[in-house]
């Protein structure tokens, strides 16, 4: 199949054999697609070789058989975000979330508008709720999404409550003082209203919802975390 002028981010690139590149990107049309980029080396390839860097937003040519697409051309539409310190850690963040929970192949519109939206605020305060934003968006539209304004029973999220997202049945209130350790990684029920609603909550708020959604990516992700969460706790260590 042939793919002409089709958008993408482009996510993550490595060296490949000598002078070629493999490449993931996240398409409009498509979703994410695997590329071999060949002949990128060399002074004249220097263009194409800083079109298909990290979080760079291209239109690209490309002929897809089977689970990798030959790359025939691609231009950037664009600058891509100059980032530093934690946008540059967030940025790898969403491209990595992307690489590991999105399938190849499986067109996803939704999530191609959410990245677009997260890569134009990485750059922006309070980052946090981008993030937040984009986790939701993501589980959505890969099929794994929640329901924020009601719990796993239907009854709606009470904001003075505590909940723990349960990645297969929703939010989970907790209803005992003796869960402290469910308490720790569970979300108030104000930050899950205010996620449903698409408006930032509160500060403390907001850290319970990064620790809950945090569990829910790690159900999906598997034993093998994310490269990017290594990072943030080295840094946080030093």
């Amino acid at each position: 199949m042939r793919i002409e002028d089709q958008p993408a981010f482009v996510l993550h690139a490595r060296a490949w054999r000598e002078t070629s590149l493999l490449v993931e990107v996240l398409s409009q049309d498509h979703g994410r697609l695997g590329l071999v980029a060949r002949g990128v080396q060399g002074p004249k390839k220097h263009v194409l070789r800083a079109a298909l860097q990290p979080l760079q937003h291209v239109r690209l040519g490309a002929v897809l058989r089977g689970e990798l697409a030959q790359l025939r051309s691609a231009e950037a539409l664009d600058a891509a975000p100059r980032l530093t310190g934690d946008a540059m850690l967030a940025g790898f963040y969403v491209c990595e979330l992307v690489l590991r929970l999105a399938p190849r192949q499986d067109p996803a519109p939704e999530l191609y508008a959410a990245f677009a939206d997260v890569r134009r605020r990485l750059d922006e305060a309070p980052l946090a709720w981008s993030l937040r934003r984009f986790e939701r968006d993501l589980l959505e539209a890969i099929g794994l999404g929640l329901g924020f304004d009601t719990d796993g029973e239907g009854e709606a999220i009470e904001p003075a409550a505590r909940y723990r997202l349960d990645p297969e049945h929703g939010p989970r209130r907790l209803r005992r003082d003796g869960e402290a350790a469910d308490r720790t990684s569970a979300a108030t029920g104000a930050a899950l209203l205010a996620l449903a609603a698409d408006v930032p909550p509160e500060p403390a708020d907001m850290a319970s919802l990064r620790r809950a959604l945090r569990g829910v990516l790690a159900f999906h992700l598997g034993p093998r975390g994310l490269k990017s969460w290594e990072l943030a706790a080295q840094l946080s260590r030093r």
